[in-house]
């Protein structure tokens, strides 16, 4: 069975906790990430700072994230390790294909995400419909830009 996408490379790693400044002062403070932006939504309860290691293809995000309202779902602060993502060549080529196999994907569909790119979640729970998950593990797929698909594809 040929699949009509490929999984390049990681993504991103996301870290959550009740507070975002510790977690800063480990991964930029003390590590060495360099800090890029702050993303906010109140739709996915995050206020996340996108840091970074790396540079063009070889660039890996670490997303520090802390709940907007800490009794509200998402609760983006456990566990700790929140999710990994996933660059991707053609993200709707996956979804469809992956979908089609029993793979099971969060609400909300393909939509943009904090770094700017199209981005959606394989669920960590399967169903009777869906029975492949990400076992337990939040997993976003996001659609790569033109140079990161050159970059990982040599």
């Amino acid at each position: 069975m040929t699949k009509p996408f490929k999984i390049l490379g990681i993504q991103q790693i996301a870290i959550g906790g009740e507070n975002k400044d510790r977690l800063r002062k480990l991964w930029v403070d003390l590590l060495g990430f360099e800090y890029k932006s702050t993303f906010v939504s109140e739709r996915e309860n995050v206020d996340e700072d996108i840091c970074a290691i790396g540079k063009g293809a070889h660039e890996i995000e670490v997303d520090l994230m802390q709940p907007l309202d800490i009794d509200k779902k998402p609760a983006v602060h456990q566990t700790p390790l929140n999710h990994i993502g996933l660059w991707v060549d053609d993200l709707p080529k996956a979804v469809e294909w992956l979908s089609a196999q029993g793979l099971r994907f969060a609400p909300g569909g393909i939509r943009n995400g904090a770094g700017g790119h199209d981005i959606t979640f394989i669920h960590p729970k399967g169903n009777e419909q869906f029975p492949f998950c990400g076992e337990g593990v939040l997993i976003e797929l996001v659609q790569a830009p033109p140079d990161i698909i050159t970059g990982l594809s040599s």
